[in-house]
């Protein structure tokens, strides 16, 4: 959709609206975010876009905040150190709360949910192969998997290896091969054709793994649609859940078969989380999606631009979850858009538990019969191959718990 088409769409969805007018919304000064005292101060942040009130609206007049917005009479969500987030209910659509939820921040590998979004539908998880020297030219230091060049692997053992341990070795394979002729570009170029499909108009993808590169950037808002849209799946439910998983020995380069597990924390310590994704460079500070499930109600919760202070990100989102439970089914102060539509006029249907989300692709927008969104699993952040008894942790180390980094330093690209 152009954007003069956007914007004449989302002024329409303004006016009729059942939430807070626009110019309350203007007008009100932005209500702060509960938060810790901040850390010291990290690396300067990336200038950001500059703000689009058209974008800024998507999902309703409330969520065009850069502070805090959730439904009158509730309880104040728990202190975060996210610079934003967003909480949303799965299943209606329904935004429950958010800080920021418009506003720009880099994505570090959170960034693998397009990916998978975008790529999943386009790869057969039986096929098998083969991993090139280029797809092992990730920055030295960041997380990967530890495939080796001229190794045959399923396809669906690449998905496993993007989830669970975040490989940046497996995201540039998965871009290479759903890119077509123009390859790891190609696969790329597909990422934000999907996010603008999916409605996702403040995230542009510069590497497949999320490593930073220039202009990449997301939204909390974003974020949750893209989780939405791929949580449609049965394979990416499956995959995002999936505590441990083998990589396959490969004779010919004498490499062992080792085993990897989930980074995602919330699935050992979280009754009734259903998945998610950890994230972190420098830059991007720590980022984190997490899907959990109670009473039968399912909620995503997205965070960007974190610090661990006295949580990790797990535990952040962790947090926001249990307050988003505590809230009445009718609570919202925004939508999740559907895929295809720039609107916020109406919440979009429900997801299915089973089958993936309709939607017509980008190439083939006069097509009648829906077309499956891209969904996928997430790629979890990357390591080396190593015995499982000598696998590095990282991260603060105030924390006992095992903390592991996408990224030791920002990617210089």
């Amino acid at each position: 959709m152009r954007a003069s088409a956007l914007s004449v769409a989302v002024a329409a969805a303004l006016l009729t609206t059942p939430l807070v007018p626009v110019a309350d919304a203007q007008a009100a000064a932005p209500v702060r975010c509960p938060r810790p005292a901040p850390p010291a101060p990290g690396p300067t942040p990336a200038a950001a876009p500059s703000p689009d009130p058209v974008q800024r609206a998507i999902g309703g007049p409330r969520l065009a905040t850069s502070g805090l917005v959730v439904p009158p009479g509730v309880p104040t969500p728990p202190k975060v150190a996210a610079t934003s987030w967003l909480v949303a209910d799965l299943d209606t659509g329904e935004v429950l709360g958010g800080c920021g939820p418009h506003e720009y921040a880099t994505p570090a590998s959170v960034q693998k949910l397009l990916l998978a979004a975008t790529m999943l539908p386009r790869l057969d998880p039986t096929d098998v192969v083969t991993i090139t020297a280029g797809d092992l030219d990730i920055e030295p230091g960041s997380s990967a998997v530890g495939l080796v060049a001229g190794g045959r692997y399923r396809v669906e053992t690449l998905w496993l290896g993007l989830l669970l341990r975040s490989g940046n070795e497996v995201a540039n394979a998965l871009a290479r091969l759903g890119g077509g002729a123009d390859g790891m570009a190609g696969g790329v170029r597909a990422m934000n054709e999907q996010a603008k499909l999916l409605g996702a108009h403040q995230t542009h993808a510069a590497t497949p793994s999320g490593l930073d590169g220039p202009g990449q950037f997301t939204s909390a808002y974003d974020l949750a649609l893209i989780t939405r849209a791929c949580f449609g799946d049965a394979r990416f439910r499956r995959y995002v859940a999936t505590r441990e998983a083998t990589i396959p020995a490969q004779p010919r380069q004498r490499a062992k078969g080792f085993t990897i597990d989930n980074d995602n924390q919330l699935l050992y310590h979280y009754p009734g989380a259903l998945g998610g994704k950890t994230g972190y460079t420098d830059l991007a500070r720590h980022t984190y999606v997490g899907i959990a499930e109670r009473n039968g109600r399912r909620l995503v919760v997205t965070l960007l631009g974190a610090d661990v202070i006295d949580k990790r990100g797990w535990q952040q989102g962790a947090a926001l979850l249990d307050w988003g439970f505590e809230l009445p089914s009718a609570a919202s102060v925004g939508v999740l858009v559907s895929p295809g539509s720039a609107t916020a006029s109406a919440p979009p249907a429900a997801v299915p538990r089973g089958r993936c989300r309709a939607a017509r692709p980008a190439r083939r927008p006069r097509r009648r019969r829906p077309w499956p969104v891209a969904c996928g699993r997430p790629p979890d952040r990357p390591r080396r191959r190593v015995d499982a008894s000598r696998r590095r942790s990282g991260g603060p180390p105030a924390l006992a718990a095992p903390y592991r980094r996408d990224a030791r330093r920002p990617a210089v690209r």
